[in-house]
């Protein structure tokens, strides 16, 4: 699968090396204006979603307030004559349906699951865009700075995601392998149903992970999505330092802002790491520790694979 992945992105760059470098680029999704943003020339793009200008959700704030913005609109597109509309695959789907019965170019992006789907999709828009040179040269420092990450461990520190209204990262998740890559193990991985599942309180509580990580914008306006992850059941991971914020702008979309996710949970995996050495290590003459409720529960990475 990894192979046909690579041909095809590599088939792309190729006919997008035959094709004219387009001078106007329009993008309909959050995702689409961070890499455009990332890898257009200067002048190149005539216009971005209005959440790029919005430093919670966006990476790019900065390069966005240098460029008109839409709402994903198709009266807002058209009088633009643009020669390239990026759009992703799960938004703006009737604005993208009519520009397309209108003739107009669309790459469509989807959601990549894996740190090498997301080269291949940075790879693919700078070839589109006649910026491949760029492209290249964003996933060689991604790459990098995944390299420097430090080692996980034998047995990584085990963690759990919580997002407003109790969303996760599970399995076949990017997160979930960037929390790999940071030596951390996605308990929610077993306990989720699928890559965006929901988790109750209970069984984030119950499950007790090394590390809870808080994934939201930490300056988002009050709502009652939100109260999950103030609620005083999780009051000890916070007591303990077993809590890491992390803002969830940091892994939405492709970019360099992986890696900055990846180190941040890294250093909670090492706080994790050694308050779990200081906590096994049982008093002189005392019994040994014994297993977490999750360690006896749930089955190992191995035996949920099968």
């Amino acid at each position: 699968m990894k192979q046909l992945a690579v041909a095809l992105v590599a088939l792309l760059f190729c006919a997008g090396a035959t094709q004219a470098k387009p001078a106007r680029v329009a993008s309909l999704n959050l995702c689409a204006d961070e890499l455009v943003l990332r890898l257009a020339d200067p002048g190149q793009v005539a216009s971005v979603t209005f959440l790029a200008r919005d430093p919670r959700s966006s990476n790019v704030a900065a390069l966005a307030r240098q460029v008109p913005v839409n709402r994903g609109l198709a009266e807002e597109i058209v009088p633009l004559a643009p020669d390239l509309v990026i759009v992703g695959a799960y938004t703006t789907r009737t604005t993208t349906a009519l520009l397309r019965r209108l003739g107009l170019e669309v790459l469509e992006l989807g959601v990549p699951q894996t740190l090498d789907e997301a080269y291949d999709q940075i790879r693919l828009v700078a070839a589109r865009l006649g910026t491949p040179e760029r492209g290249a040269a964003l996933v060689e420092q991604m790459e990098a700075a995944f390299a420097h990450l430090p080692a996980p461990t034998a047995q990584p520190p085990s963690a759990i995601v919580l997002r407003p209204n109790g969303f996760t990262a599970g399995r076949g998740s990017l997160p979930g392998e960037v929390m790999a890559r940071a030596g951390l193990d996605n308990l929610a991985a077993r306990l989720a149903t699928d890559r965006l599942g929901q988790l109750a309180l209970e069984e984030v509580v119950w499950a007790q992970p090394d590390v809870l990580v808080v994934n939201a914008a930490p300056d988002a306006p009050p709502s009652l999505a939100d109260d999950l992850l103030t609620h005083p059941a999780l009051v000890a991971f916070r007591g303990s330092g077993r809590s890491v914020s992390l803002p969830i702008r940091l892994w939405t979309c492709v970019g360099p802002q992986l890696a900055e996710a990846a180190a941040r949970l890294a250093a909670a995996t090492d706080t994790a790491a050694k308050a779990a050495t200081e906590t096994a290590a049982p008093p002189p003459g005392g019994p040994p520790s014994t297993p977490s409720r999750i360690q006896t529960a749930l089955p190992t990475t191995g035996e949920a694979a099968r």
